[in-house]
């Protein structure tokens, strides 16, 4: 009966083309009902970015590691002068010298200078634990230590700085204190012009003392020095009174007026006019022809030479004043060989500057300047020759000392063009250039043994030599 039912059944059952879109639809049901399923179990998996939930994940990783790596005391690396790799939550000394191994991919360390950092390893053992955190300096102590620095701000001073600056203290006052006593003490600053009116008042009145006269002298000197002050001097009439000073009958006096006014006729044309017209040239002539202690002597003629360099017109008043006589009397003079020697180097610069103004005038093809015109009206050869000069000179060279001899050699020298025929004619002269050939030659070959090429006695031995060619 079964197999009659089957039977009967079999042919009922329905045809395959409609049973392969109901299979699909059930297959498209099982799948969302798992998928719904899954997304009701993990939600946040169903709607989270994975690449921002990794990334978070990763600055949470570090963030929290960073916190660890501030509070946390490292171990601290030993490194050598080579290249060890560095493990793990190890802290290295700082200046060391840090690199990544691209082969390997590990960090490696190794000292990079020793002698400045090796304090910073002396004492430390294997093993020491380190707070990273104590030796660093942030932007901010930096801008500070800066600020500081540019403001000046000093480090503590050590004890014997402390002492310097003690001692300092206690030996001067600052100069607000200073200021406060000159003002309670009506100090008034003076200038330079009114110090020199103030001292010229003192010399010429009447009621100064001797000492005191000779400090305001003294004291000028020093102002006269400057060609500004110098012709301050000239322009409220200060020049002139020291000039007249000369006509004291105390020797100091005259000796100081000569010493301010050699210091303001140096090198200063307007005042050497001035005091050539205020008749500065025959008062010292006159002190230089009368009976004067040498002290004075020597500063007239100080004074005298100061006017007469550079200035040819002073040099033609000299002339025709027996300027050329006055110093020959004083050269022959007992007692005055230091003033013998000052007369020379006086005469040989005399000479050799109208030489020198005339090659001047030749080079620049110049021939009518003003200045060269001047020279020419100077006639001092001449008058050296007549006034007997080349044998004065002559004489001059038995004068002892290398110095003075070193002067009448040169002025000799000078003099030669006009003084020849006397210089061939005197026998002493001969010979006392012979006795000084023969001792600078050993003195010259004691300078060659102590190797000095260019030496002092070689160059005196070398005038010599010249001298006694141009006699023979």
């Amino acid at each position: 009966v079964n197999s009659a039912k089957f039977q009967t059944m079999a042919p009922q059952s329905r045809p395959p083309s409609r049973m392969a879109p109901l299979g699909m639809l059930l297959g498209l049901l099982m799948a969302f009902c798992f998928t719904f399923c899954l997304s009701r179990q993990n939600q946040e998996f169903a709607l989270t970015n994975p690449e921002k939930s990794s990334t978070k994940e990763t600055e949470k990783t570090e963030t929290k590691a960073e916190e660890e790596l501030n509070t946390e005391v490292l171990e601290v690396f030993h490194p050598t002068h080579e290249w060890q790799a560095l493990g793990p939550g190890q802290a290295v000394p700082a200046g060391s010298h840090v690199r990544v191994n691209l082969q390997t991919g590990a960090r490696e360390v190794k000292l990079q200078y020793e002698d400045k950092f090796r304090n910073n390893l002396r004492g430390s053992k294997k093993g020491k634990r380190l707070d990273v955190n104590t030796n660093t300096y942030t932007s901010q102590d930096l801008k500070n230590a800066l600020a500081k620095f540019k403001e000046g701000a000093e480090v503590e001073s050590s004890k014997e700085d402390k002492a310097r600056q003690a001692e300092v203290k206690r030996l001067f006052r600052p100069i607000e204190e200073l200021k406060k006593d000159f003002d309670e003490l009506n100090v008034v600053i003076e200038t330079d012009m009114q110090i020199m009116v103030r001292l010229i008042n003192k010399f010429n009145s009447s009621t100064s003392s001797l000492e005191e006269k000779i400090a305001a002298l003294f004291d000028l000197e020093y102002y006269v020095h400057q060609m500004d002050n110098a012709r301050d001097l000239l322009s409220f009439g200060g020049l002139q009174v020291v000039i007249n000073g000369l006509n004291s009958t105390e020797p100091l006096v005259k000796e100081y007026a000569a010493f301010v006014l050699g210091a303001a006729f140096s090198s200063n044309p307007r005042v050497q006019v001035e005091a050539v017209e205020g008749g500065a040239l025959q008062k010292l002539l006159v002190i230089l022809a009368t009976e004067q202690p040498l002290t004075a002597k020597k500063k007239v003629l100080f004074a005298l030479c100061s006017l007469l360099r550079h200035f040819p017109y002073a040099q033609q008043q000299f002339l025709k004043l027996g300027g050329l006589q006055v110093l020959r009397s004083l050269v022959q003079e007992k007692g005055t060989e230091v003033l013998a020697v000052r007369v020379v180097t006086l005469l040989y610069d005399l000479v050799t500057e109208k030489m020198f103004a005339e090659e001047e005038a030749e080079l620049t093809q110049d021939t009518s300047p003003e200045k060269l015109q001047q020279y020419r009206q100077v006639h001092l050869l001449p008058g050296l020759r007549e006034q007997g000069w080349c044998e004065i000179t002559a004489h001059l060279l038995a004068l002892p000392g290398h110095d003075a001899r070193e002067k009448v050699l040169q002025t000799l020298g000078a003099l030669l063009a006009t003084c020849r025929d006397h210089y061939r004619r005197d026998p002493s002269l001969g010979r006392t250039l012979a006795s000084l050939q023969a001792e600078y030659e050993a003195l010259a070959s004691l300078e060659l043994q102590d190797g000095e090429d260019e030496g002092y006695f070689r160059d005196l031995l070398g005038s010599v030599k010249s001298l006694l060619k141009e006699l023979r």
